[in-house]
């Protein structure tokens, strides 16, 4: 790719009113930064905000799944009006790109929206991305778009990626923004606030849950505000919010999506032998699984656990989950190659 990818999220709370309605004031800055970024950077817009546009029309609005799903097909086109409008005035085009869990799962789907993605910059057009709640399937939904921001980031290997809050980064216990965290740790968690907005599905939990899984595929990731002059602007720059520092990654494009896009289809906790085994790049064995939980299929997504039920990899499986409890004392029986493992 010509330009570097930038991924910028912003969440329900940071573009409406608390009522709801759509913040345009914020949409026109939104607008008026990204022109200018958009100048050296291959931009992909996340944006919330469509169940909050368009729930007004629903009379009694309880937000039942039902609702909200009418509300986001209300909503949608509200909200991709107003970006149309105000990203017209720099002369520059926006898509809508409408995205459920699956497309990320399949790899396939996932090279041909990555292709998509392509074609729209390669003609100066700036994707729009958000879930496609219409039609999603609660049990395959993303959790919130902090999540489908980092699949979007991690899988088209961007340089940053940017996550808008209304509180403008981390806070510590002092109230004050963290400008810089160089590994999200169990300090770092401790300081996080588990409230969640009114409006928006996710809170700082998401965000930082989703950050340390960006920052181990090598992006760096910036939790800003827009409640400052050039907030976009300053948060590429590194001027204002939280800047998470990237780890240290050498995964390939594909290891990348089998880390992140994969849906995690159960579990295996292993003795500290395989983990010890793992960190050196070695496939991982029946015999230093101590339990198997869940159910899945030969060619499926699962996680790895160490006996602290901490998630150490992701690993394509080689067989079942029933034939991989069948043969956990079977010597050199390979649960997963050592070439579908991701560490974490």
């Amino acid at each position: 790719m010509s330009k570097p990818v930038l991924v910028i999220k912003f969440g329900t709370a940071s573009i409406t009113h608390k009522s709801g309605e759509l913040n345009e004031a914020v949409l026109q800055e939104i607008a008026r930064q990204v022109a200018i970024l958009h100048q050296d950077y291959h931009v992909v817009l996340v944006s919330s905000g469509a169940v909050g546009a368009g729930k007004g029309f629903i009379k009694e609005y309880k937000g039942t799944i039902t609702e909200r799903k009418a509300a986001a097909a209300i909503g949608n086109p509200l909200l991709l009006a107003k970006y149309t409008n105000y990203f017209s005035q720099y002369d520059i085009a926006i898509a809508q790109s409408l995205c459920e869990r699956q497309h990320f799962a399949n790899r396939n789907q996932f090279l041909q929206l990555k292709e998509t993605y392509q074609e729209l910059w390669d003609n100066g057009i700036i994707p729009i991305a958000n879930e496609n709640d219409v039609v999603s399937n609660l049990e395959l939904k993303f959790s919130d778009n902090d999540e489908l921001a980092t699949l979007i980031a991690t899988g088209f290997g961007a340089s940053a990626l940017l996550l808008c809050t209304s509180v403008g980064g981390l806070l510590d216990d002092q109230k004050q923004i963290i400008p810089f965290v160089e590994q999200i740790d169990e300090k770092i968690l401790g300081f996080v606030d588990t409230d969640k907005s009114a409006l928006g599905l996710g809170g700082m939990v998401s965000k930082l849950n989703y950050t340390r899984l960006a920052t181990r595929m090598g992006i760096k990731v910036v939790i800003f505000g827009m409640n400052k002059p050039d907030g976009i602007i300053e948060a590429v720059a590194e001027k204002i919010g939280t800047v998470f520092a990237p780890q240290e990654a050498s995964l390939t494009a594909r290891q990348k999506w089998l880390g992140s896009g994969s849906i995690i289809a159960g579990n295996v906790v292993v003795d500290a032998g395989a983990v010890e085994a793992l960190n050196k790049r070695k496939s991982l064995l029946a015999v230093g699984i101590t339990a198997v939980d869940g159910e899945f299929e030969r060619g499926e997504v699962f996680e790895i656990l160490d006996q602290s039920t901490h998630v150490i990899a992701i690993a394509r499986a080689r067989e079942s989950s029933v034939v991989i409890a069948q043969n956990l004392k079977t010597q050199n029986f390979e649960v997963a190659n050592a070439d579908e493992i991701v560490l974490l």
